[in-house]
């Protein structure tokens, strides 16, 4: 049997419920976030990373948000998700327009 998401992620599922039914898959001791089978998110020791592309990176930069890394054979490894804004825990429409955001990244990647 499956081991149901945690507190953190479960409450982010419920945030993120105004864009869409987002899904949650466990992956490298972390989870993936995911709408329509794309993966618009990333949690990482309770920490929530958005999906960015080079469209939507100035939008995080701008907020002072950094890019999720992890280390791997002694170097810092950079991915294309950025820590959320801390407003997005506290402001639906923050989170639903960068929820929307990260799906864009999302789906511009995919083609």
């Amino acid at each position: 049997m499956a081991k149901p998401p945690s507190e953190f992620v479960q409450s982010l599922l419920e945030l993120m419920e105004p864009i869409g039914p987002v899904t949650s898959r466990r992956m490298f001791g972390g989870y993936g976030l995911y709408l329509d089978g794309l993966m618009i998110a990333l949690v990482a020791d309770d920490e929530l990373y958005f999906k960015i592309d080079e469209e939507t990176k100035p939008r995080f930069s701008a907020a002072g948000c950094e890019p999720f890394t992890y280390e791997k054979q002694g170097k810092a490894m950079q991915m294309s998700y950025w820590k959320a804004s801390e407003d997005v825990f506290d402001d639906p429409e923050a989170m639903a327009e960068w929820g929307k955001l990260a799906y864009g990244a999302a789906l511009r990647q995919k083609k």
